[in-house]
Order: structure tokens, then C-alpha cells, then sequence
């Protein structure tokens, strides 16, 4: 099984986007704060392996990436949400080689950013957005013969979605939790769909993973930290689990690249 299809069963994204409560939701969110520098430590140790002269980066939330990554020569953002594009450009002031648009990539022009791109970051994103398989075309218009695409979602196998599944909480781990309506999310991937999404707009998955086991939904992880139990090194613990058992890490993640023809 895959994530809900775009025409499928009613879910948050089946209507547009509301932006501006995205960027308030987004901020509420416990345990997110964490959850988003262990993915982060991933996509930076990706993004390195590859070595990109130039990066295109597609919604880079509260956290761009080029803060982290000085040695890549030019870098460029796309965000569609003006408040993250805001914050963006003031972190981007004084930085050489960073470009920050506020659009979407399906409305931007190759030619207009300079394409192709050595790599390019979808983080957090693909999942919810109402039309994966369009912003997955844009991004094939961007990339030559040797780029690489690095995405991540929520891994629909994640082992807190299985643990509820088995409780009789859900009936099976594709449902939306309330946290993904809260968040405007049309669904979850499992590998296959998510390589199956990737196929159809010109992509072959090179490597894959998962980070972070993740026993608990947010709010249980939260508490768990507030009470001083899940501590940095637990948590790292855990993140490191997910490579000995990548099939139950809480997010899923792939390296991409274009299909031959």
C-alpha cells in the first residue's frame, strides 16, 4: 500500500492549503523541535555524500539548510510560505551564493534558477503537498543526468503507527492522525509508494532508509522528555536503531536519481 492518491478519500489535502496556519500550526507542535534536527542530521549527511556544487532546496521551513552547509557554492530556496521565506532571506543576509524565492516550484522556470542542479532537497514536504505527483515533475525539470533528489516523509511503518494498530487505536497504519489533519498532511508513504510516486515522474530510488525509532506518537514523546526520561542520548539510541531496523524508523527517506531512458 501507498499514501492516499491525490483523488481518493477525503483528507486534509484534498482542499488548498492554508499557508498562514500551517506556519502557526507548524510552531505548536510538540516534540517536533526534535524530531526535526534528527531529520535534519540526516539530510545534511546526505546532502555531504554528494558533494553538490549546487543545491536547490524546496520548502525549507523554520530551518534552511544553507546554515549548514558553507562549502556548497551556490544554494538556492524555494518556499512557497511567505512567513519561512521571510525568515529566510534575514538568515540568508551576508551569505554568498544563497537565493531565496517565495514560490512554488511548479510556478518557477528552470531556466529562471539556472538548471540543472547537482542535488536537490524535498524535506518534510512531499507528504503534504495536494499534488505529489506535479511538484515530482517540476523537480525532474530541474535535475540533469547526475543529479541527485533527497526526500523524506512519515514512514507509514513507523513502529508508533504499528504499536497502534495493535492496540485497536487505528485500523491500519495508513490512517491520518490527528496531528497530520492538524497539519494539513493528505497522508502517509511506505516505501513502495513512495518509490512507486518517484517512478512515475522519471526517478529510481539509489538508497534508502528511516530515522529515529519512534515508539510513541508526539505528544507521548514530549512528555516523555519534559519528565527527563527520553534524554539527548536516548533519542540518539533510538536514531541509531533505525539503521540496524530501517523498516520501523518514524520517517522514511530515499536518495534519488533520473531513470535512464
Amino acid at each position: 500500500m501507498s499514501a492516499p492518491a491525490p483523488d481518493g478519500p477525503a483528507v486534509a489535502g484534498d482542499e488548498p492549503r492554508n499557508l498562514d496556519d500551517y506556519v502557526v500550526q507548524y510552531g505548536r507542535l510538540p516534540f517536533e523541535p526534535l524530531q526535526a534536527a534528527v531529520r535534519r542530521r540526516r539530510v545534511l549527511q546526505q546532502v555531504r555524500s554528494i558533494a553538490p556544487r549546487r543545491l536547490l532546496e524546496i520548502g525549507c521551513g523554520l530551518d534552511p539548510l544553507f546554515t549548514d552547509l558553507p562549502d556548497v557554492q551556490e544554494i538556492v530556496v524555494l518556499e512557497p510560505a511567505a512567513a519561512f521565506a521571510s525568515a529566510a532571506r534575514a538568515a540568508a543576509s551576508g551569505c554568498r551564493g544563497v537565493t531565496v524565492v517565495e514560490a512554488r516550484a511548479e510556478d518557477v522556470a528552470p531556466a529562471d534558477l539556472g538548471a540543472p542542479f547537482d542535488a536537490v532537497v524535498l524535506s518534510s514536504l512531499l507528504h503534504e503537498v495536494p499534488d505529489p505527483s506535479a511538484l515530482l515533475l517540476a523537480v525532474r525539470r530541474f535535475c540533469g543526468r547526475s543529479t541527485v533528489v533527497h526526500v523524506n516523509v512519515p514512514n507509514a511503518r513507523s513502529l508508533h503507527r504499528l504499536l497502534a494498530v495493535a492496540m485497536g487505536l487505528v485500523e491500519d497504519v495508513y490512517a491520518l492522525s490527528p496531528v497530520q489533519r492538524q497539519m494539513q498532511q493528505r497522508g502517509t508513504y511506505d516505501l513502495d509508494g513512495l518509490r512507486a510516486e518517484l517512478a512515475a515522474a522519471g526517478f529510481v530510488v539509489a538508497r534508502w532508509g528511516t530515522v529515529l525509532v519512534k515508539p510513541f506518537p508526539h505528544a507521548q514523546m514530549q512528555e516523555l522528555v519534559d519528565s527527563g526520561f527520553l534524554t539527548p542520548r536516548l533519542i540518539d539510541g533510538l536514531d541509531s536503531l533505525a539503521e540496524a531496523l530501517p523498516e520501523i524508523g518514524s520517517e522514511l527517506w530515499v536518495d534519488a536519481e533520473v531513470a535512464d531512458v
